[in-house]
């Protein structure tokens, strides 16, 4: 259970950080430990005098020194206290449980809801639990039991972030409840069937925290032309097809995620208007497929650009930025007359005013100036507990 406590005392910043509900104490700002611990030890946070100020995860390999659990007055993390926290994560989600038409959705998200560095993704039936540091392997009968108890799972599939793979390759794709599956997890996103490769797909199989923004694509789609960017699995293709789009076009350099794109079309073909939907996939650089399209003089009436995170560190901001004005610009050239660009950004470092100007300058650059009608943000399973925890955001506009 990783019951071994540290004591840890940090700078007066991260202090004052902890008590405001900030999650991380990063490696800078340890200024004494009592002794060297191990990845999921318990580090107990002490202010100057000696008073209890948090309690969190300890991880001597990561820059994130501390994942804090909660901070103000002690308790004893036991295996209620973990059960106890997941109830209030799965409350928070229950409008989501009663709706038949979707049963795919986080459980747990991470920080936000308490659990500093893991996530819970549910496929129906089969849940992923995803793991960014090996601190939680300690924990981790602890918090399957008690997802085990609550949602009576047929299988539990253990994935790993990258460090934590480093650190324990031979732990991630294992089954910790029932049987590995032999092969993608089928689910329901608002009534559409989509599937998921649990096991060796990007994050937990599937980008659960667009589900929202596809359906709102989907309700733009009635009789245009759809070209969806950075395509992936086929998420928005399939809501916009579904939706009425006479034509989609995905776009994505791996040929495998494009794989999955027309096997999720395929698995809505008894719906009369993805039957009719002509479907095409194109496979290469979104750059480069979008500077062709526009060399050819080729237009669509909804055009959707979610491209993956471009600053995974602070120094790559301007860089990102300029990426996704480039995008804008792009996208912009390729969209007709008064037809609408969705574009998104899915890194905490960018704001979304920083994102909109970004695309609107590369607009009004391309000479196709934008109208927003619309931003949003991260839906109901996404929840926002601290400031970084807010990344994902998308700008709907017509080109004028």
């Amino acid at each position: 259970m990783g019951e071994r406590r540290v004591a840890v005392r940090v700078t007066p910043d991260a202090l004052r950080q902890v008590r405001g509900g900030h999650p991380w104490v990063f490696d800078r700002s340890v200024t004494s430990v009592s002794h060297d611990g191990a990845p999921g030890d318990l580090a107990v946070v002490f202010d100057g005098s000696r008073r209890f100020v948090a309690i969190g995860l300890y991880d001597p390999t990561s820059p994130i020194r501390v994942r804090v659990l909660y901070h103000g007055a002690p308790a004893t993390i036991d295996d209620g206290w973990w059960r106890d926290r997941l109830r209030i994560a799965f409350a928070h989600r229950r409008a989501l449980g009663d709706d038949g038409r979707t049963n795919a959705y986080r459980l747990v998200h991470g920080e936000n809801d308490g659990f500093p560095g893991l996530i819970v993704d549910r496929y129906d039936a089969t849940l992923v639990v995803k793991a960014y540091s090996t601190a939680w392997l300690a924990h981790m009968r602890a918090v399957v039991g008690a997802l085990d108890e609550l949602a009576s799972p047929d299988r539990v599939v253990l994935r790993l972030g990258r460090a934590a793979r480093i650190e324990a390759p031979h732990l991630d794709g294992v089954a910790l409840v029932g049987e590995l599956p032999a092969e993608p997890v089928p689910f329901l996103e608002h009534g559409l069937s989509f599937e998921a490769d649990v096991v060796h797909g990007q994050k937990t199989g599937h980008f659960l925290d667009q589900r929202d923004n596809r359906a709102r694509v989907g309700r733009l789609s009635r009789d245009k032309r759809v070209l969806d960017v950075f395509a992936c699995t086929g998420g928005f293709s399939v809501h916009a097809a579904a939706g009425g789009a006479v034509a989609v076009t995905s776009v994505d350099q791996s040929a495998p995620a494009l794989a999955t794109a027309r096997r999720n079309m395929v698995r809505n073909v008894d719906r009369p208007a993805v039957r009719a939907c002509h479907h095409d996939t194109v496979t290469g650089d979104a750059f480069d497929v979008l500077e062709g399209l526009v060399r050819r003089g080729e237009r669509f009436d909804v055009v959707v650009v979610d491209p993956p995170s471009f600053a995974s560190r602070r120094a790559s901001v301007p860089a990102a930025l300029h990426a996704y004005g480039r995008l804008a610009g792009l996208a912009v050239r390729v969209t007709e007359h008064g037809g609408v660009v969705v574009q998104m950004s899915c890194s905490s470092r960018i704001s979304a005013e920083e994102l909109e100007t970004s695309v609107q300058r590369a607009a009004r650059g391309a000479g196709r100036p934008l109208d927003v009608f619309e931003r949003t943000g991260q839906p109901l399973d996404h929840p926002i507990g601290f400031p970084e925890g807010a990344y994902l955001k998308a700008v709907y506009a017509h080109v004028r």
